[in-house]
């Protein structure tokens, strides 16, 4: 079942149609969580970069986008796909409504809830091979857009169609500066000796919320030196390790980037820390 403006709808309902402006323009942000025995995890965040998002875009935001009641459209959505009870990914779309070109006619906008099953509860590490690759057909603009989830995620499928005719798992992008950003799918973490560092947002990185917490865990333990700054494509083959974070993953140890093949113990460490965090805050 699907959740179209407040109704369920089973998966094959057409509500949709070829003046969607998420279809034609790419207008429309998303929010992708885990959902745990139909609690959200880091809901708040969530919550709170996607009304920042939809403020920067412009679009409307109805009185009714409270915190409650998109969480009640989400519990009832889980609900609907007998999900309530089991560990879940949650993906809630906001777009804006049809009519207009470039230009809209109007900034009102609809929401789609969409959930599906995941294996585990909380975040758990897989000791599998885990290979990227460089992509460097495209680039990342370092701007205030590229920071925010919309829907204009066509680098991101290059980069994913260009891993899977290489063999990759992952793909680590540049901006136009040539600075790494980010992977395909999440931020980007370096640790060398006790530094932990990431890039900044203005490197036009995801302003991902897994990032965020990860970086409020570091800064309180003495045993790491979080830093947020411009990584060379360089510097990659020097670290330690290099791991990927995302709402769904958590923490994605990188094993392999070139002939360099890394370790994961400090991503095993925060792995820990971060399930307690969202068991704490969920």
């Amino acid at each position: 079942m699907i959740n179209f403006n407040g109704n369920l709808h089973p998966e094959e309902t057409h509500f949709l149609n070829h003046e969607n402006r998420g279809l034609c323009y790419g207008d429309a942000l998303f929010e992708t969580m885990r959902a745990i025995n139909g609690k959200l995890m880091f809901w708040e965040s969530h919550y709170l970069r996607l009304m920042s998002s939809m403020r920067i875009l412009r679009m409307e935001i109805p009185m009714n986008f409270t915190m409650e009641f998109l969480e009640g459209q989400i519990i009832d959505t889980l609900k609907g796909n007998r999900l309530e009870h089991m560990p879940a990914r949650v993906r809630l779309t906001v777009f804006r409504n049809n009519g207009g070109l470039y230009t809209p006619t109007t900034n009102d906008v609809s929401f789609i809830i969409s959930v599906n099953a995941l294996q585990t509860p909380f975040f758990s590490l897989e000791d599998k091979a885990y290979e990227v690759g460089l992509f460097k057909d495209f680039y990342v603009n370092p701007d205030m857009l590229s920071t925010l989830k919309t829907n204009n995620r066509i680098l991101n499928v290059m980069g994913s169609i260009f891993a899977k005719e290489n063999g990759f798992a992952n793909c680590l992008l540049l901006n136009t500066h040539k600075s790494v950003v980010e992977a395909l799918n999440g931020n980007l973490f370096l640790v060398q000796g006790n530094e932990v560092k990431t890039p900044p947002l203005s490197d036009g990185c995801l302003n991902g919320i897994v990032r965020k917490k990860l970086m409020e865990i570091l800064v309180r333990l003495d045993d790491y030196k979080l830093i947020e700054t411009s990584i060379s494509p360089f510097e990659l083959q020097k670290a330690d390790e290099l791991f990927i974070t995302n709402a769904i993953v958590g923490i994605q140890p990188i094993t392999k980037y070139r002939k360099k093949e890394f370790t994961n113990h400090v991503a095993k460490n925060l792995l820990g820390k971060l399930n307690a965090t969202a068991r704490l805050n969920p």
